[in-house]
C-alpha cells in the first residue's frame, strides 16, 4: 500500500498565527487546503478518501459550488489541483480510482465525485440516510449541502457496514466500506454534519492515519492547550455545524487521542495547509 496526501482545492488565504511561512506562500498568509488521500492498493485498486473540488467547478465555480460560497471561499481554478489531473499524472487512468471514502457530503468534499462516476462511494451509514431519506430530521439540511452539480450523475453512493468490534481505539459507531479488503474504517466525529466520519487507514508501516474531516480545521486546536481556534475558520466551524455540543465534544476526543496515542496515530483535518505541508514536505526542506 502507497499513500498520496494530495491538496485538491486551494481556498481563500487565511493568516499565520505564529507559525513559519511555508516556501510559496504570500508573506503574513497561506491558503487553505482540501486534504485528500490517494491510496494505492493490489487489492482494491485506487481509494481516494475525500476528493476536494473537481473539473467543472474550477470552470464554473458559481454554477457547481454557489454564488455565495464562492464569493467567501474564494476557490482557486487551477484544474491541475483536481484529484482526476493529479492521479493522471502519477500514471494512472481515472477508471483506476474504484472507490471514493468520504467523511461527509459538504461541497468542498464531494466536488470531484463526477470527474470518477465509474467509482463506488462510501459514507457513513448516518450520513447516507441524511440524504437519502425524506424523514430524517437533518434531510433537508444535509440535501442542501450535496450539491446537485455533484450528484447529478448519479452515484454510486454506499453507507457503510457498521462494525460491531471492540471500537477504533475507543472510539464507538465505526463501520468499514463495503467490499474493500484493506484495513480502513469510518469513525463517527460528530458535530459538522449529521453524520460526519473521520477515514482511518493503517499505513504500510503499521501505525494509522486519521482524516479527521472537519471535525476541526486548525491544528492549534488538538495541540494547544488550550485549544486554539483559527479566527478565520471561526464562522465557518460554527455557521455549518450540526451540533455544537457534539462537535466540542468529538475535538476533545481527538485532543486526546493526538496526546496519548501519537505513536500509533497521526490525525490531520481537511483545511489546515501547516498539516498538510508535515506529509508533503520533503524531510530536511
Amino acid at each position: 500500500m502507497r499513500i498520496h496526501h494530495l491538496n485538491c482545492g486551494s481556498l481563500r488565504a487565511i493568516p499565520l498565527l505564529g507559525e513559519e511561512r511555508l516556501a510559496g506562500s504570500a508573506p503574513g498568509q497561506l491558503a487553505t487546503v482540501c486534504h485528500c488521500l490517494l491510496i494505492e492498493t493490489d487489492s482494491d485498486g485506487l481509494i481516494l478518501v475525500d476528493t476536494g473540488l473537481g473539473i467543472a467547478d474550477r470552470h464554473d465555480p458559481g454554477r457547481t459550488l454557489g454564488a455565495d460560497w464562492v464569493a467567501y471561499a474564494q476557490p482557486a481554478r487551477y484544474p491541475e489541483e483536481s484529484a482526476l489531473r493529479q492521479v493522471v499524472r502519477l500514471g494512472y487512468a481515472p477508471e483506476d480510482v474504484r472507490h471514493i471514502v468520504l467523511t461527509h457530503l459538504h461541497r468542498d468534499h464531494t466536488g470531484g465525485l463526477p470527474d470518477f462516476p465509474h467509482a463506488r462511494v462510501h459514507v457513513h451509514p448516518a450520513e447516507y440516510a441524511a440524504v437519502t431519506d425524506p424523514s430524517n430530521p437533518w434531510h433537508r439540511h444535509s440535501l442542501d449541502r450535496f450539491m446537485p452539480a455533484h450528484r447529478a450523475h448519479g452515484p454510486l453512493l454506499t453507507a457503510a457496514v457498521p462494525d460491531d468490534g471492540a471500537g477504533w481505539f475507543g472510539f464507538s459507531g465505526e463501520a468499514r466500506p463495503q467490499g474493500l479488503v484493506c484495513e480502513l474504517v469510518l469513525v463517527p466525529l460528530p458535530g459538522h454534519s449529521a453524520g460526519h466520519s473521520g477515514v482511518a487507514v493503517r499505513d504500510a508501516g503499521g501505525g494509522w492515519l486519521l482524516h479527521a474531516g472537519d471535525a476541526y480545521m486548525y491544528h492549534g486546536e488538538i495541540e494547544q492547550t488550550p485549544p486554539q481556534r483559527h479566527p478565520a475558520f471561526v464562522p465557518i466551524q460554527d455557521g455549518a455545524q450540526t451540533d455544537a455540543e457534539a462537535h466540542v465534544a468529538t475535538r476533545d476526543r481527538l485532543r486526546a487521542l493526538h496526546r496519548d496515542h501519537a505513536g500509533q496515530v497521526s490525525v490531520f483535518s481537511a483545511h489546515d495547509p501547516w498539516e498538510l505541508a508535515r506529509f508533503t514536505t520533503p524531510t530536511g526542506a
